[in-house]
């Protein structure tokens, strides 16, 4: 079985083809399960890696699309959010709600529909890279045209 085969691979595989026909699934040699890994095993910038982080609130989950240069402030989280407490999920929780295991953490194609929040210095690059289900795994998309109306569009 090929990575191509895997399940959370190829329900992100489709969820891609649906938003644009000529969108597909990369694999590469060796790890993106950290971002720094991604950009070094694509030759691009640790900005343009796009990290899905989850994380746990007092009632829901919320995943953070964050450029892989930058930390996620759970301090900016609960003020955007007007919450009181926010916690990273764990790993249990970031595999029942997402469907995908931590470090191949997709931003699309959820088992359970969860709120997003982007992070705004993502828009410094034109291409972006994302994870696609494993952490040898990824996509590439184009901000302006598709990342921005695909996440406008949920």
């Amino acid at each position: 079985m090929t990575l191509l085969d895997k399940e959370p691979v190829k329900r992100v595989e489709k969820i891609l083809k649906e938003f644009e026909s000529s969108q597909k699934v990369i694999v590469l040699n060796s790890s993106a399960r950290t971002a720094l890994e991604a950009a070094s095993s694509l030759g691009c910038e640790v900005g343009a890696i796009v990290k899905s982080l989850l994380f746990k609130t007092e009632s829901f989950f919320i995943l953070c699309l964050v450029a892989g240069d930058k930390k996620a402030s759970l301090n900016k989280i609960k003020k955007t959010l007007n919450i009181k407490d926010a916690s990273m999920a764990s790993a249990d929780d970031v595999k029942n709600i997402t469907g995908y295991t931590i470090g191949g953490v997709s931003p699309i194609g959820h088992l359970k529909k969860i709120e997003i929040l982007i992070d705004k210095s993502l828009s410094r690059f034109n291409l972006l890279f994302a994870a696609a289900g494993h952490p040898n795994c990824v996509f590439k998309i184009n901000f302006e045209k598709n990342f921005k109306n695909y996440f406008s569009n949920l």
